[in-house]
């Protein structure tokens, strides 16, 4: 007999069945392995989510392993069978990407040297009125949103913040070969004009931190002003480029990532990116 402590109650007449309870994670049974790769790093690599998102969804139980619900920090085999319950690609669905026409005097990231982030622009008054998104803002659209990719205090012009790991390793990834367009006003400081030969070395020839750059495609848009077309974006890089021929940067201004262009968007204002734009 069971103590009295322990002892089923009898079920009245027409009282439903208690519900079974949830599935418990199991502790520790998915890592099997000691060795092998960080389940979120191999989540990565195999293009499934950002270091970020892997951890994210996997903290959230919809990452299982060979069948069992994965673990934060768990290793995996190269084998490892990785499954992504489908309610993490609707979450990601609902994240947002932001455009921000970035004025002189912000920075891309963190607050830094008594210098506003470009982020402290996104409140509702100073949504661009002829946003076409149809998304409305809400304080959640700031969480986790970062910088894919930066323009220095002293430049202009688009800059994407997203909360989408999908973005970000577009435009910023180690292997992404996503076009930036940017307008460039300068000075040539040695004489008249820069020398043909000059150009030739900015659209093909230079090195930056003992590395030779990608090739770029660099014209004159005007009698002092440049169009530069990377694909890569060291730090300070255009200006760096331009040193190295003798041109003073006046003036930079980005105008285009991929198919996605600045546009008609103000100065200090934000838009939403619409489902219908791809930067590649």
């Amino acid at each position: 007999m069971l103590p009295p402590a322990t002892r089923a109650r009898p079920m009245l007449p027409g009282e439903a069945a208690p519900a079974s309870p949830p599935p418990q994670r199991p502790e520790g049974a998915a890592l099997r392995s000691t060795t092998g790769e960080r389940l979120s790093k191999r989540m990565t690599a195999l293009g499934l989510a950002s270091r970020r998102e892997a951890d994210e969804w996997i903290e959230a139980g919809w990452v299982s392993v060979n069948g069992q619900m994965a673990v934060l920090g768990q290793r995996v085999d190269a084998d490892a069978r990785i499954v992504i319950d489908p309610a993490a690609h609707k979450d990601q669905a609902k994240r947002v990407t932001i455009l921000i026409n970035k004025p002189v005097g912000y920075v891309s990231g963190q607050a830094e040297d008594g210098y506003e982030p470009a982020a402290s622009l996104i409140r509702p008054d100073n949504q661009w009125a002829e946003d076409r998104s149809g998304r409305k803002w809400h304080p959640g659209h700031l969480r986790s949103l970062a910088p894919a990719g930066r323009l220095d205090i002293d430049s202009v012009g688009l800059l994407v913040l997203t909360q989408d790991g999908r973005v970000a390793r577009q435009l910023i990834g180690d292997d992404s070969l996503v076009e930036k367009e940017y307008l460039v006003r300068v000075a040539y400081t040695p004489g008249e004009r820069l020398p043909d030969r000059d150009l030739a070395l900015l659209n093909e020839g230079l090195e930056l931190d003992g590395q030779r750059l990608r090739p770029a495609k660099v014209s004159w848009q005007n009698e002092d002003q440049l169009r530069f077309v990377l694909r890569e974006g060291k730090k300070r890089q255009i200006r760096r480029m331009c040193a190295a021929v003798g041109l003073q940067v006046l003036g930079l201004k980005r105008v285009r990532i991929g198919s996605v262009v600045l546009g008609k968007l103000p100065p200090g204002q934000w838009r939403y990116l619409c489902d219908d734009e791809y930067f590649a």
